[in-house]
């Protein structure tokens, strides 16, 4: 385990069938230059599943998923960066290449987005879904059309006047062929949910309106094949958080896990009422429609797949959807089990104290994530003092808040159900592993939403003595001060959200979404002993053997 990265970088296919890059190995002797160090944060991982037990038409319906989901780059690459084709012929270094692939831009992901393609300067907060001159004053000021949907672009005319330009119209060609390719596939889908929501999305492409596909895609019960595709999350958009980026994932849904998993979206509104927060905060009643699945993940594409790799979904984002039927939580449970035994292991050894060290298990990083998804549905949506949803009045701080709830909330949610007697595993476990994820999690930089999540949840618990660092740099979980410190945060972010507190939260975030000297020194060791910071894909219909 402590030997994983003898080779760093090896038949890299992360990004597109089209696109097979191969790079030289970089073993422990080679002296690495400094774009190979970058490299080396990754390690390569094949996205595999069984589909020997899919029937022939979904066999038939993988690739042409993949072909769909893969498009997704493109139109990624265009929202997070500009011209592909442009900033890749300007760069002569492999190694350098291989990196903008994989950040989708020349800033890197998991160091605070800093530029490392000389000649290039920071990375605009509003990407390019805004003119990289305008203020946020002259958008704000400005009279446009549809200027808060989530699913156009901002630009200027010859005049300099800002305009608006839909994702369907920018995109016309692109998602004209996405269409016909998930119209193609729902001619092969037997389940009746699976081909109506393969129907409906194709639609929602060519006009930019996803509630109708949401609310079928909600519907699904039975399929075993599934896809995740269109504009989905606004993290690209740091100017606003507002602006949502094109991804997809392609899915086989793991049964004998998803139906172990089954039972516990019931337990929301019951959880929702017990919520350590005042009553004023926790007036909604989540949607119960939701269910909890398992999944082997065998495509990633666009934002899911820039940087850090998502392992769990919690989806559709449209508050509407989220209080008529809840939400899909999937747990895309071959990614996780990677990442477990990559990362999170290797860095239980370095920085976990010895004697809890045992409390690092599977079981428990998988129910950790898994609530975490689940405890989205926890809170509520709208402000209660009439500032419109918690993600307008939050702004491009909504994100990093709502995943440092959905974190903190999860824990509550194990505990609450742990003493109910649903849970059986160790509480102990899921607060060792819990701590442990926020060492993996911050790896990939403060500038993120997760990574101010992570360090907000940090800097409150070593205040409340939730945890303590030992004197060869170890961290010890104090059990009772982090079921003390849950609660405690937990209340504080709530309360942010439901009073839509804007600077409440943005003080937050300056003071405790920071990583401190002493904590980096100690993450320092861990790019030390050579434990990467995340993965990348091989994958594919080779990989796959379709």
């Amino acid at each position: 385990m402590k030997k994983i990265m003898t080779l760093l970088w090896v038949s890299i296919v992360a990004f597109s069938c089209k696109e097979d890059k191969k790079v030289e190995p970089v073993t422990k002797e080679t002296t690495q230059t400094e774009m190979q160090k970058n490299l080396s944060k990754y390690v390569t991982v094949k996205l595999t599943a069984d589909v020997a037990k899919l029937t022939g038409k979904e066999r038939k319906m993988i690739p042409i998923l993949i072909q769909a989901a893969d498009k997704m780059n493109d139109l990624f690459w265009v929202e997070a960066y500009g011209d592909k084709h442009k900033l890749l012929s300007s760069i002569t270094d492999a190694d350098t290449k291989a990196f903008v692939n994989i950040n989708y831009g020349p800033w890197g992901r998991l160091n605070g987005n800093a530029p490392f393609v000389e000649g290039v300067g920071p990375k605009p907060l509003g990407a390019n879904f805004y003119p990289k001159d305008m203020s946020k004053e002259e958008f704000e000021a400005a009279t446009l059309d549809n200027k808060w949907s989530s699913y156009n672009f901002v630009r200027r005319d010859e005049k300099g006047k800002l305009y608006t330009i839909p994702y369907h119209k920018q995109f016309e060609k692109e998602v004209g062929e996405v269409a016909e390719l998930l119209l193609e596939a729902s001619k092969l889908a037997d389940d009746a949910g699976l081909k109506k929501y393969l129907e409906f999305r194709a639609q929602s492409l060519l006009d930019d309106k996803y509630r109708p596909s949401d609310l079928a895609w909600m519907d699904m019960k039975t399929n075993t094949i599934d896809i995740v595709i269109g504009p989905i999350e606004t993290y690209e958009d740091a100017l606003f958080g507002n602006k949502a980026a094109h991804e997809a994932y392609v899915l086989i849904k793991d049964m004998e896990w998803s139906e172990r998993l089954a039972r516990f979206s019931r337990y929301l509104p019951e959880l929702q009422v017990g919520l350590p927060v005042d009553e004023a905060y926790k007036k909604e009643t989540p949607g119960t429609d939701s269910d909890l699945n398992a999944y082997d993940v065998v495509y990633y594409a666009g934002d899911c797949n820039a940087g850090s790799k998502t392992i769990a979904i919690n989806l559709p984002n449209d508050e509407e959807v989220q209080l008529q039927k809840g939400t899909r939580r999937l747990q895309l449970k071959n990614a996780m089990r990677a990442k477990f035994d990559k990362i999170m292991v290797p860095i239980a050894d370095v920085l976990i104290d010895e004697s809890q060290r045992k409390h690092i298990t599977f079981d428990a990083f998988f129910a950790n994530t898994m609530f975490h998804e689940v405890a989205h549905g926890l809170g509520i949506k709208n402000t209660i003092n009439g500032k419109g949803t918690v993600r307008e009045a939050l702004k491009e701080h909504s994100s990093a808040l709502e995943e440092g709830k959905a974190d903190i909330l999860g824990l509550y949610m194990i505990q609450q159900l742990n003493a109910k007697g649903e849970l059986k595993e160790d509480l102990k476990d899921n607060m060792v592993t819990f701590m442990a994820g926020i060492f993996r999690s911050v790896r990939f930089g403060a500038s993120s939403a997760h990574g101010k999540a992570n360090m907000i949840r940090f800097n409150f618990f070593k205040e409340k003595g939730a945890f303590t660092r030992n004197e060869n740099g170890t961290y010890k979980v104090d059990f009772d001060k982090m079921i003390m410190a849950m609660k405690e945060l937990s209340n504080l972010i709530l309360t942010l959200q439901g009073n839509g507190d804007y600077d409440g939260v943005a003080n937050l975030v300056a003071e405790k979404g920071i990583i401190s000297k002493e904590l980096q020194t100690d993450l320092n060791r861990l790019s030390d002993a050579n434990i990467p910071v995340d993965v990348i894909f091989e994958q594919g219909t080779t990989v796959l053997g379709l």
